[in-house]
């Protein structure tokens, strides 16, 4: 608790050194924004801009980008001209004190050699409303996106908030985003055009809650490929672009507390806390001692008596502490960024932000399983029923430091982007097992997670050769997860003794060592990923009309090594009343002796694996109009991959997979505001390095044994969009789209067929053949329809994303092993049937802002089960689980005040307390009976309320 008030402290000490000693420009404001080719919406570079009557004059940079600093307040008339475009005129714009004025312009071909000089006049809101037309309609694939200036007027604190606002978008747990129902294994996330690393090891998941939302210069979904994209995706390509150059002395605070209604203020339980756990750093306590063993056979060459002097090297980490009361959670945020002009003509800029979250939170559960069923449809006998209780300690701390270079037609960028995760739970549970025994059990968790990006690219534009552009990009990203000190235990009476106090609690210590009731795991995990890219485009003329060549290279290699040892007490004689010790004296050094307790090492070969995977790339693509009104994209691209895993003895994984992906994408402009779009692409899906592995872990939480497949090979899809979409204003529009994929080897998440709940596997399959077709309603539009004079109702948005989706695995194709045990038709695995996001956000004149958002993602399987068929029937032994639809209602209201400089928010989340529900569908009514069906699983998650204040000096 004092380290946590010496937090807050050190905060308001750093607010109060930052207001005395920054010094801010007074008397002037600053002109910024970019210049972009109307078709196109190509980067233009050299574009001469001016404020008539002054001498203010720049040009716009490589990027297309342009900065006027040092501009007296008033309203001017701002003018642009590029050789071969016409003449642009912007009148209305108006500077003031202290503040950055963005004007954003697009230029149309001049028609003939004397249309450009003919000057085309427009005022401020009209540039505006046209610049954000352009960028909406001419993207060549179809896709949406979010850009910085409406995420300015957001009162989003990071990317996960701001990848909610956009359509076909939404997000679980406030970082991980799904694209049309689809799970994130179809998905693929870029960060400043690199690929990023999945921040989850385990999963094809990046953690977009680590990037503050002011440092994101625009972010960008697109749902069809084209052949500059990464190939291995179905859902959405999300590209992040985070900001380089700030057009200003940038410097921003954020502080923010957090309430949860069943975790704040409540009793908190787990380990005890040292300093550097609230930074993300791991207590050497947890370590696994120096000089243990290298392998397990080294350590089964140890007498008795070594294996006790080996154990009590250990420290003593199993006492449970009484930690208080759960604090309000904290936030802290800095952004600081500035750019300097050079002697030479140049420009260098950089931004820079620490960004740092501690929560204690709580987590109920209900945790159930039961045997094999006999009678289809009814419930089968209950194996265990289990109330768990979550005691969660997280810290989190995210750097990011980019720094730019701009001369003329050339930009050098090296940004980089750093987080560490610390995660310290404790899992208190108890219930009945087997109809026997009364259980009582803990969980102790300790778990580091890191992550590092940095990208150096560069932008050459070759403005005396038919304006075609060189970008390149080298980057490095290294993920770690250390998992030290996983320790899990189990107390046990007899269920007819679960009343009687009388009667004590006894540890069950085995005499042969096993993980699963008394054992210690530790790990470690690195992966290291090398990309390099090389793009160049061409302006062309084709049929009268400009098109643009782009070809480009790749090459992206993945470095996986993992490691564990998994540890076990046993009994060796030990006294009764040691049993009846709690857990924090159970292993105290006293009781560890040849005829007590000591450790015995069961790690097995395949629980270490080492995997790398190998990315060749290349493409070539045209794009452009084609005749009047009617635009084309076609590319070729081409993967090489190559990916090998080791294990063990266990059969390696050695594949090679050439893929020619082709994608074609035609956009027909109906008119102004509407277009009509076709894509057909092939893209694939590959499997994670620990979906590939032999390594068996068991999971104390779900009490399953985990496994991968080196079987697995990756799954084909082709894939047909067709869109409607029109734009009736600025930031408004309406879309209406049908999708089809075809999935060739879909990968899929199941529960081996034999499994008991004492003895459960899940593990993955292909499945043969799968296709999954959709409906999508698209709309964001303002409600002044209602009454156009009223302005409040010109700044109420309302937003919506619905979709319908059918899905289907056909297994008919499958091995013979397979079909034995599985349901020949049924729905995809992870895929949701339909998906419903809406809101409303309203901004006051005042500075009052308001925002409502609703969420439902229907009902989807979370891991396929097995059964058998009779007389052509399939009868499900274990039928599958699904996850229930839950109803997520947030809410934020904020209020800018101080001239817009500060900014105060109030963020509510999960209002109807909506619960996760896993359930097994007895009565096949597709809705969750509690009387009729099997209730595997439910979270209880409480409802959250956090208050911020942000200030931009």
């Amino acid at each position: 608790m004092k380290l946590n008030l010496n937090i807050k402290k050190a905060s308001l000490l750093l607010l109060g050194i930052i207001i005395n000693v920054v010094v801010f420009a007074q008397g002037t404001g600053i002109v910024a924004g970019s210049i972009k080719n109307e078709d196109s919406g190509e980067p233009l570079v050299g574009v001469s801009i001016s404020i008539l009557e002054t001498v203010k004059k720049t040009s716009s940079d490589v990027s297309g980008n342009y900065t006027l600093a040092g501009v007296a307040p008033g309203t001017y008339v701002m003018e642009f001209s590029y050789m071969g475009y016409a003449k642009k005129q912007i009148a209305e714009v108006e500077v003031q004190n202290g503040k950055i004025t963005t004007l954003n312009i697009v230029l149309a071909k001049a028609a003939s050699q004397e249309l450009d000089e003919v000057v085309i006049k427009g005022s401020y809101r009209k540039e505006s409303i046209n610049a954000l037309y352009a960028q909406q309609k001419n993207s060549v694939s179809i896709s949406d996106g979010i850009s910085a200036e409406v995420i300015k007027k957001s009162p989003d604190k990071n990317t996960g908030e701001v990848l909610k606002r956009i359509s076909g978008a939404s997000v679980q747990d406030d970082k991980f985003i799904i694209v049309r129902g689809l799970n994130d294994r179809y998905n693929t996330a870029l960060l400043n055009n690199s690929p990023l690393p999945s921040t989850e090891p385990d999963r094809k998941a990046f953690s977009f809650d680590i990037i503050p939302s002011s440092l994101i210069d625009n972010v960008v979904i697109s749902k069809t490929a084209t052949a500059d994209l990464p190939g291995d995706f179905s859902g959405g390509a999300i590209q992040v672009k985070t900001k380089d150059f700030p057009n200003g002395k940038t410097l921003e605070l954020n502080l923010g507390a957090g309430y949860n209604s069943i975790s704040t203020f409540k009793p908190f339980y787990g380990s005890n806390k040292v300093a550097g756990n609230y930074v993300g750093f791991i207590n050497s306590d947890n370590k696994l001692p120096a000089g243990f063993p290298s392998t397990s056979a080294k350590y089964s060459e140890l007498s008795a008596a070594e294996k006790v002097g080996v154990t009590k090297g250990f420290k003593n980490t199993w006492g449970v502490n009484d930690l208080g009361r759960a604090i309000p959670s904290q936030n802290l945020g800095l952004v600081y960024g500035n750019s300097y002009g050079l002697k030479n003509g140049g420009k260098i800029g950089f931004i820079t932000s620490l960004n740092y979250r501690s929560a204690q939170t709580i987590k109920e559960e209900i945790r159930n399983d039961v045997d094999a069923a006999v009678t289809e449809g009814e419930k089968a006998r209950q194996y265990f029923s289990y109330v768990d209780n979550y005691y969660e300690f997280t810290s989190n701390l995210g750097l990011l430091a980019n720094i730019s270079y701009i001369k003329e037609n050339f930009k050098l960028s090296f940004k980089n982007i750093f987080n560490q995760i610390l995660d310290d739970d404790y899992m208190q549970r108890q219930g009945d097992y087997d109809g026997v025994y009364f259980r009582k059990a803990s969980m102790q968790e300790v778990n580091q997670k890191r992550m590092l990006n940095s990208v150096l690219d560069g932008e050459y534009a070759f403005t005396n050769f038919h304006n075609s552009r060189l970008d390149w990009n080298l980057s490095f990203s290294r993920i770690a997860n250390d998992q030290p000190d996983l320790r899990r235990l189990t107390y046990q009476k007899l269920i007819e003794d679960k009343d009687d106090e009388s009667v004590p609690f006894k540890a069950n210590i085995p005499l042969v060592a096993t993980a699963s009731t008394s054992g210690r795991f530790y790990s470690n995990l690195g992966e290291n990923i090398y990309n390099a890219a090389v793009n160049y485009s061409l302006p062309v003329g084709l049929m009268n009309e400009e098109q643009t060549v782009k070809l480009g290279v790749g090459k992206q290699y993945k470095d996986r090594k993992f490691n564990s040892r998994v540890l076990g007490y046993v009994d060796r004689g030990a006294p009764e009343d040691l049993f009846l010790l709690d857990q924090g004296a159970l292993f105290a050094p006293e009781n560890i002796a040849v005829n007590k307790f000591y450790i015995e090492d069961i790690t097995n070969p395949t629980n270490s694996y080492n995997g790398t995977g190998d990315l060749t790339l290349g493409y070539a693509m045209i794009s452009g109009k084609v005749v009047d009104r009617f635009k084309a994209n076609l590319g070729l691209r081409l993967e090489n991959y190559v990916e090998k895993l080791s294990s063990g003895s266990v059969k390696n994984v050695d594949n090679t997979y050439l893929d020619f992906l082709p994608s074609v994408n035609l956009t027909y402009e109906l008119n102004p505001k509407t277009n009509l779009r076709f894509s057909y692409s092939n893209t694939v899906a590959r499997a994670q390095f620990r979906e590939l592995a032999p390594f068996s872990f068991y999971n104390f939480v779900t009490t399953t044994m985990e496994i991968g497949n080196p079987e697995l090979q990756r799954t084909k899809i082709s894939n047909f969009d067709l869109r409607y979409e029109y734009y009736p204003a600025a930031g408004m529009l309406l879309t209406g789209s049908a999708f089809y994929k075809k999935l060739n080897g879909a990968i899929e998440k199941t529960i081996q067929s034999g499994s008991t709940p004492a003895s459960k596997t899940i593990t993955y399959i292909n499945a043969p053949d799968a296709y999954i077709a959709g409906l999508e309603l698209e709309v964001r539009h303002n409600l002044s329809f209602i009454n156009t004079a009223s302005e409040e109702l010109k700044n109420l948005f309302f937003y919506a994303n619905l979709a319908y989706i059918k899905s289907e695995v056909d297994l008919n194709n499958a091995s013979a092993e397979i079909q034995a045990v599985n349901q020949k038709k049924r729905n995809l695995q992870g895929q949701s049937p339909y998906l419903i996001n809406l809101g409303l956000q309203q901004s006051f004149t005042s500075g009052w802002g308001a925002n409502v958002m609703y969420n439902r993602i229907g009902r989807r399987i979370d891991v396929v089960g097995f059964g058998h068929y009779k007389e052509n029937s399939y009868f499900a032994e274990y039928p599958d689980i699904y996850e229930a639809p839950r109803n997520l209602l947030d809410a934020q209201v904020s209020k800018s005040f101080l001239k817009s400089k500060a900014e105060v928010k109030l963020n509510a989340s999960n209002i109807l307390n909506a619960s996760s529900i896993f359930y097994q569908d007895l009565d096949k009514s597709k809705n969750y009976n509690a009387d009729k069906d099997q209730l595997i699983n439910s979270v209880r998650y409480g409802q959250s309320f956090s208050l911020s204040f942000s200030y931009k000096f």
